[in-house]
């Protein structure tokens, strides 16, 4: 596990030096606005989206300079949606990373437009940014790919059956629709975007990772909820027991702490077989596979 962690670590670094590039070219850089954006995205964060996006990429071939862009493009769709998720008409989260959440800091208007300027900001760097290596057929599929996984179809949906369901009794199978749209969605579309950067597009090789991206998105919000019964305040940056206090169906509250501990087991070893079976097709899938074990095995 020590060589993932360099591997996770060195990623962190790269796609932090590119989010800061990005974020450094706006041009009001002491706007209330543009200093909401960089303290929700610059501030912390594991960054395994954006690894995702390099790791697949690295499967076919590119180096990871060449998948900045997307990578980036990914983590500050993810900021936004954190954002927007811990504003007070959402999920009311006050800390997020161990500091202030963005509307706690900066106020809840200039919270939503930070969330929104960090989208539009995705989009435009998959647009524009330079991608050489990438045919333009390959970038617009990208630039979907990101829209549908974040809209009514993806992301969004997601967080507006959470908001539905909360302080109702929901089964398992509600439960993981919810998440596989909330926090898959993106999780499999970080895999996607990663393979069409590279030009990749031979089905049997997207469809393992796809079920792998699939598995891998599930069992890390199994183990956010675990963590929000078990986890320390310092360790995972936020309150512990917050989803209790909203009334927030989780694993742990349907299933108990050990089932659901054994849920995230099962989908660890879902992910493996996909993997396994991009193997077979000669691709090197070990950092993959420690990633899907680092998910499971993670404190914050």
């Amino acid at each position: 596990m020590s060589n993932f962690a360099d591997f996770l670590e060195k990623s962190r670094k790269h796609v932090d030096a590119a989010l800061e590039h990005y974020l450094h070219s706006l041009s009001t850089q002491q706007a209330p606005l543009v200093r909401a954006m960089r303290h929700s995205t610059l501030l912390g964060g594991k960054r395994l989206r954006p690894f995702l996006v390099y790791q697949t990429g690295r499967l076919f071939g590119l180096m990871p300079a060449s998948l900045d862009a997307p990578a980036s493009a990914i983590e500050l769709i993810h900021a936004y949606s954190l954002i927007h998720d811990d504003l007070p008409f959402m999920d009311n989260d006050s800390l997020r990373r161990g500091l202030p959440t963005c509307h706690v800091k900066f106020g809840q208007t200039t919270a939503m437009l930070a969330g929104d300027a960090l989208q539009t900001l995705a989009f435009s760097i998959l647009a524009d940014a330079e991608m050489p290596e990438v045919a333009i057929q390959d970038r617009l599929k990208m630039i979907s790919t990101l829209a549908a996984a974040i809209g009514a179809d993806g992301m969004c949906l997601g967080q507006s059956l959470d908001l539905a369901a909360e302080k109702e009794q929901v089964s398992t199978t509600i439960l993981e629709t919810i998440h596989r749209y909330k926090t898959g969605s993106l999780i499999r579309a970080a895999v996607k975007i990663g393979a069409l950067a590279a030009g990749e597009r031979s089905a049997p090789a997207l469809d393992y990772l796809d079920l792998f991206a699939a598995d891998i998105g599930l069992a890390f919000q199994v183990q956010d909820d675990i963590l929000d019964v078990v986890g320390e305040k310092k360790a995972i940056g936020k309150l512990p027991g917050a989803d209790q206090q909203v009334g927030k169906s989780t694993y742990p509250s349907l299933l108990g702490l050990e089932m659901a501990r054994a849920k995230a087991r099962d989908l660890y070893h879902t992910s493996l077989a996909s993997l396994e079976c991009l193997a077979t097709l000669g691709y090197d899938t070990d950092i993959l596979g420690a990633l899907a074990r680092y998910i499971i095995e993670r404190d914050k």
